[in-house]
């Protein structure tokens, strides 16, 4: 299931065990579509090399 909303991912996550749904945000889900699962580690690792307004520009 995926939210835009921080409260709404929260409820979810709390029935995860119950139903076996995952919950995430949505830009998460996109982000991992477009740049390829390892898009966090990516953005880290380039933020923690050029500072963080080299990736963002």
């Amino acid at each position: 299931m995926l939210t835009s909303c921080p409260s709404c991912l929260q409820g979810m996550s709390r029935y995860q065990e119950d139903t076996g749904m995952q919950a995430d945000y949505i830009v998460v889900e996109m982000a991992r579509h477009i740049l390829g699962e390892d898009w966090l580690q990516n953005y880290v690792q380039r933020a923690n090399n050029g500072g963080i307004e080299r990736v963002l520009l």
